[in-house]
């Protein structure tokens, strides 16, 4: 079992910044990749960046160049510092994290309770 808790979230102004924070507990050993989705009001949850074990990193396409997901292995924390943002990132973003291995981050099986991301025009 594994225990995701976001915080970071807000309101924030097109062109601001946020960051996100996710903390892991439990059987944090057993994580193969940790990631972020989101989820706009009527829309499918998307992923918008992982980060293996490895430290790899993936992106979707809107979110290369604007934002950059991190992690402190010593806190069992991932982040996502999100730059220049824009009103179409208003969404509830999620942690997830894949437990297990050879597990993609497509196939997460452990979630946190969403943060709520606004971007005002």
């Amino acid at each position: 079992q594994v225990q995701l808790v976001e915080s970071g979230g807000g309101l924030v102004q097109a062109g601001g910044s946020l960051r996100l924070s996710c903390a892991a507990s439990g059987s944090i050993f057993r994580i193969n990749v940790m990631g972020w989705f989101r989820q706009a009001p009527g829309k499918q949850r998307e992923l918008v960046a992982g980060i293996t074990i490895g430290g790899s990193t993936t992106y979707a396409d809107s979110a290369k160049g604007r934002f950059t997901i991190s992690r402190d292995i010593a806190k069992n924390t991932v982040y996502l510092q999100m730059n220049s943002l824009k009103p179409e990132d208003t969404a509830v973003y999620y942690c997830a994290a894949a437990v297990g291995s050879r597990r993609s981050i497509f196939e997460a099986n452990s979630w946190g309770q969403g943060t709520q991301v606004t971007v005002s025009s």
